[in-house]
């Protein structure tokens, strides 16, 4: 499922986007904390979401999408629970023939991965990385969607 020659730090190092040192310290912090390397390199801002996103597209070979402005077609997110859309914010974009594109923030997360698979009753799914806002403002359009359908139940 992905193409992972080489290790995410050796790709920001390659890119000349943090320095050995940084890494070396990420990845130390990273032992105690358990946290993903990406979130360490964002939290002490020797990186930035774009870098971040465009290095895990690489890596896994994984195409990056914006979702502002782009049409969900929520009905498909009946077919997934609530949770998996607004827990672990997996939010299914678009569904054509035999697979269904679904938008993640955490390329990493393969319990996540997983989680959407079983719950893709045979479809094939195709992932695709979103920014952390772009997730959070579908996740807030998922929630009027919602509010919406069941309004919708009651007139």
């Amino acid at each position: 499922m992905f193409n992972k020659k080489k290790l995410l730090g050796e790709i920001f190092i390659a890119k000349k986007l943090i320095t050995p040192d940084q890494l070396k310290q990420a990845l130390a912090e990273q032992a105690t904390t358990k946290e993903f390397l990406g979130k360490i390199l964002l939290k002490h801002k020797w990186i930035n979401e774009k870098d971040l996103l465009a290095t895990l597209s690489e890596q896994f070979n994984m195409p990056c999408v914006s979702l502002n402005g782009q049409y969900i077609d929520w009905k498909i997110a009946k077919d997934f629970s609530p949770s998996l859309i607004l827990d672990h914010r997996c939010v299914p974009l678009k569904k054509d023939g035999r697979s269904i594109t679904m938008a993640i923030t955490n390329p990493m997360d393969s319990w996540i991965q997983r989680k959407a698979e079983e719950e893709a009753a045979g479809f094939k799914l195709e992932f695709v990385l979103t920014p952390e806002a772009d997730m959070l403002e579908a996740i807030e359009r998922y929630r009027d969607y919602v509010q919406k359908d069941l309004s919708n139940l009651f007139d």
